[in-house]
């Protein structure tokens, strides 16, 4: 087996007991990125040179005997809205083409400290508005399953990388459900953190409320290895981050037995518009932890079908206020066409620097904001919002976690939702309520579809549950071998 074919955690394993080097490794992973990389196209940008020295740099220090991570020498791909310091950190639009940010983003300084290496920025729908990642102004990113079918939004690079053998982790962001739902279709484990478990700070903004960083692996012990090293409170920089009760300690106490944990299947999430195939692959999960001693009951989550529409007007009005900024002055693209007239730099700079998803939600998200409509929309969408909030507190009451589908089905061919933008956003529906209600949400391979491309289940547990979400997601790779699942191409 070649070294990019092993999990992170099996390759941590191997360079602590010094059988391969962290150079090795690197040379290793960039040999398969060369190989597929014109196929997939996950990447915006590969950062060969400045990863190889990170990896001597581990080399040298584990030579000396210095105490190293479990992390040190792991290649990691890193979603393009998470600000490298010198690095192009793009967002994936004409509008940063150019932009090399001055600072780091605090998961890359934990990362940095923790001797990881960098590979490169992923690929992603511009801003982070999409589902697909085809809203990339670099180019679309391609499903390594099958060529011809999207990775998911808006972490479809992320997502893409590591399912292709071009890392074996990843960072992406999640708004809505854009690292779970790539994770899903790729077949590789994703995890949407708490709200607040994680700095946002660097992080360059869609929706301020509802973003979090999170782990993309190809097993639940990846994706706990990596929450590891970038959760904690955050005081200087991002006031919304949280001491979490688990940081640092997940991997460490991950546990299989889910003997009388309570699982809640919510009704309102297998109803019309789930495929056949979906369904069929979740609804086994549930019957394998019955076998497992958990106890499984539906229950209902009324308030959950007014998500969509909830969520929509909330990111977007955050949208249109955090891109405000973006405005041809200050960084970033100009036009060259605007003469003395500022008005008209601000209009064209956006008008031809933002791509159309950009600026379709820009407008909604302006428009609901707007004076006359704020009280109509805004404000009831917070309100909705609490409900909702609410709704999962009593639901916590009764379950442990809540085990749903990611999205109504598999991933779907390039090209056939470019045109219709609400039947795209309807693919969100399964995803959008954890964001709303700030909870953790993980995604894991469940199955395959009859085209043999990968169905994702989720397990969303009550806020900090992050290690209950990743014990009952190890009992059930362990019960399925459904884990390190690598495209071929």
């Amino acid at each position: 087996m070649a070294l990019y074919e092993k999990t992170a955690s099996e390759l941590s394993e191997l360079l602590g007991k010094k059988e391969i080097s962290a150079v090795e490794l690197a040379k290793d992973v960039f040999a398969r990125t060369k190989a597929v990389e014109d196929k997939v196209q996950g990447y915006v940008t590969v950062a060969e040179k400045a990863a190889l020295q990170q990896a001597e740099a581990v080399d040298k220090k584990r030579a000396a005997g210095d105490t190293l991570s479990a992390l040190a020498g792991i290649p990691i791909a890193i979603k393009d809205n998470i600000c490298t310091k010198g690095t192009l950190t793009t967002c994936a639009s004409k509008m940063l083409y150019n932009f090399k940010p001055p600072y780091n983003a605090t998961v890359i300084e934990k990362l940095t400290a923790a001797d990881a290496v960098i590979t490169g920025k992923a690929n992603m729908d511009e801003f982070a508005m999409g589902s697909s990642c085809e809203n990339s102004a670099a180019h679309p990113t391609h499903n390594p399953h099958n060529l011809d079918r999207v990775p998911g939004g808006s972490s479809g690079g992320s997502a893409a990388v590591v399912a292709a053998g071009e890392a074996p982790l990843a960072l992406g962001s999640d708004t809505g459900g854009s690292i779970r739902q790539p994770a899903s279709f790729c077949g590789v484990v994703g995890l949407k953190p708490t709200y607040g478990a994680v700095s946002r700070y660097g992080l360059i903004a869609f929706a301020s409320s509802l973003d979090q960083i999170g782990p993309f692996g190809r097993s639940i012990e990846d994706a706990a290895m990596l929450l590891d090293a970038v959760t904690g409170h955050d005081p200087l920089h991002d006031s919304t981050s949280v001491k979490t009760p688990f940081e640092g300690s997940l991997r460490a106490n991950l546990n299989a037995d889910v003997k009388g944990l309570k699982i809640g299947l919510p009704k309102e999430y297998f109803g019309e518009g789930i495929s056949d195939a979906v369904r069929k692959n979740v609804m086994a999960a549930a019957e394998a932890y019955k076998a497992m001693g958990a106890e499984v009951f539906e229950i209902s989550l009324p308030l959950v079908e007014y998500a969509l529409p909830i969520y929509y007007i909330l990111s977007s009005a955050e949208a249109s206020s955090n891109l405000a900024r973006f405005d041809g002055v200050k960084y970033g693209y100009r036009t060259p066409n605007a003469g003395d007239d500022i008005t008209e730099l601000y209009t064209k700079s956006r008008s031809e620097g933002f791509g159309a998803e950009v600026q379709r939600r820009i407008m909604l998200g302006t428009y609901v904001l707007s004076s006359g409509y704020y009280d109509a929309y805004y404000k009831k969408a917070r309100a909705a919002q609490r409900k909702i909030r609410e709704e999962f507190a009593n639901a916590f009451e009764k379950c442990d976690v809540i085990l749903t589908p990611v999205a109504p089905t598999t991933a779907y061919e390039i090209g056939s939702k470019t045109t219709n933008p609400l039947e795209m956003y309807a693919g969100d529906i399964c995803t959008v309520s954890v964001n709303i209600a700030g909870l953790p949400g993980l995604v894991q391979p469940c199955g395959f579809d009859e085209n043999h491309m990968p169905v994702g289940m989720q397990l969303i547990g009550p806020r900090f549950g992050e290690q209950t979400l990743l014990n009952a997601g190890l009992a059930f790779e362990q019960a399925s071998g459904l884990k390190n699942i690598i495209a071929a191409l």
